[in-house]
């Protein structure tokens, strides 16, 4: 008598794919996530730092800025050393540097060191996601590397949202000087276990089976003549209307949000009068509502890509969000209770970040053939938006302390210059055109957007 058949036999473990990819994938969210802890948490060390060494709100503008302008700086110079050199060494290298300078942070003595440690440590930061892409580039195959990069990103938003809360709570017992040792001694974990574990080839990684290896190059993108698309067309670009009106409105947002980033912290307790740990919480409040626009934006952006005319979607939505933003920080300013405020800024900020995923669905197809030059070039002049900002409440509250001004009288009255910001972005959203540039290939006006 023949045997009963029995069910398939599992196929041989060296025939199922491996998963080190995703292994990657869990080293690029903490890579995302250390980010923001170490760029977040100076928010929260301003007024300790201001106070023990004796510096003016228009001095501690002159350290905050110095991050932004370096990060502005040398974010192509590195990411151009990344493609050269391989994202194993780079990335190592540039956690640990910006993580020593986050240590060496804690260490400063007066204006000068600090205006130097944040420089380096923002000149070291440029380089985390130019290097992460080329990660993605390599491990990943097309179909998954857009919700690797919306975990990876979404694992930023978690450090912003932990660092205000953890950094409160961790000067309140330790000091702000051993905050930033603690934050510069987990970046430094990260990097030397990434050094250790990470290939820039996955054929290389031990991890990785042929049948994961075959997975992962699958779809690789095949070599065309668009891999090389040429001289960008400078002049063309200089008065382009499509990337004129998306660099405006990435300046005018930045110069909101970094208020957020910097300054809010300080605002609380110099004019609402509210410690440092309650404040933190606050401020993770608003970054929480951050993270739930950016989610929400993501899919949003798909479903408008379905609408019979998705950019006149997208201006609509750009208008009516930047009009909500506004609103919400008028009427929140206005409010005594901080909760109140708090929760009317978060809205405020949750529906600002709702446009972010939509501007990139412009942003790609916008810069037509030199997708990753003209994107740096429109997401890059954020940059400048950011500067003024964290100058501008630096050297406007100084100027209301020297007129006598304190409190809520002092710091109130910035925030309508904050509030115009916000509707000139609602207009610049209205104002947006697709315009191709000279040089866009055949069929850019059917673009999926």
């Amino acid at each position: 008598m023949r045997p009963m058949s029995s069910s398939p036999k599992p196929a041989p473990p060296e025939l199922l794919p491996t998963r080190a990819r995703l292994l990657v994938a869990a080293w690029l969210c903490g890579l995302s996530g250390i980010l923001y802890l170490d760029r977040i948490c100076m928010g929260q060390a301003v007024v300790p730092i201001q106070n023990e060494l004796g510096l003016s709100n228009s001095q501690m503008s002159l350290v905050l800025m110095s991050f932004t302008l370096a990060y502005g700086l040398f974010a192509v110079p590195v990411g151009w050393w990344a493609d050269r050199k391989g994202p194993r060494s780079v990335l190592a290298q540039i956690v640990m540097a910006w993580s020593l300078f986050t240590a060496m942070t804690g260490a400063a003595t007066g204006l000068l060191t600090l205006v130097l440690t944040r420089f380096l440590f923002g000149a070291a930061e440029a380089g985390a996601f130019p290097g992460a892409a080329k990660v993605m580039a390599k491990w990943f195959p097309p179909a998954e590397r857009g919700r690797v990069q919306g975990v990876m990103l979404a694992f930023a938003q978690v450090g912003a949202v932990a660092a205000p809360v953890a950094t409160a709570r961790l000067i309140e017992v330790a000091g702000w000087r051993w905050v930033f040792l603690s934050y510069g001694i987990l970046g430094a974990v990260w990097a030397v276990g990434f050094w250790f574990w990470f290939r820039d080839d996955p054929a290389r990684h031990k991890g990785v089976n042929p049948a994961e290896l075959e997975r992962i190059r699958a779809e690789a993108e095949p070599q065309t003549d668009d891999t090389n698309p040429g001289p960008v067309p400078w002049a063309a670009v200089a008065t382009n209307r499509g990337i004129i009106v998306l660099s405006c409105i990435m300046v005018f947002g930045a110069f909101y949000t970094y208020f957020f980033y910097s300054w809010f912290q300080k605002y609380l307790n110099a004019s609402r009068g509210i410690e440092n740990v309650e404040a933190g919480n606050l401020t993770s409040l608003i970054m929480g509502c951050s993270a739930v626009g950016m989610l929400f934006g993501g899919w949003l952006a798909d479903r408008l890509s379905k609408c019979a005319d998705p950019v006149r979607a997208r201006r609509v939505l750009g208008v009516s969000c930047y009009l909500v933003a506004a609103a919400c920080l008028f009427l929140g300013i206005r409010q005594d209770d901080a909760l109140a405020l708090a929760a009317l800024w978060g809205v405020s900020f949750c529906a600002m970040h709702v446009t972010l995923p939509n501007w990139w669905s412009c942003a790609i197809p916008q810069a037509g053939k030199h997708t990753a030059t003209l994107f740096a070039l429109m997401n890059g002049l954020g940059v400048f938006g950011a500067l003024v900002s964290q100058g501008f409440v630096g050297v406007f509250a100084d100027w209301q302390k020297d007129r006598g001004l304190t409190g809520r009288a002092a710091w109130d009255p910035l925030f309508d210059v904050y509030v115009f910001a916000l509707l000139i972005n609602a207009g610049m959203w209205w104002l947006y055109r697709w315009t191709p540039l000279p040089d866009a290939p055949k069929g850019d006006e059917n673009a999926t957007w």
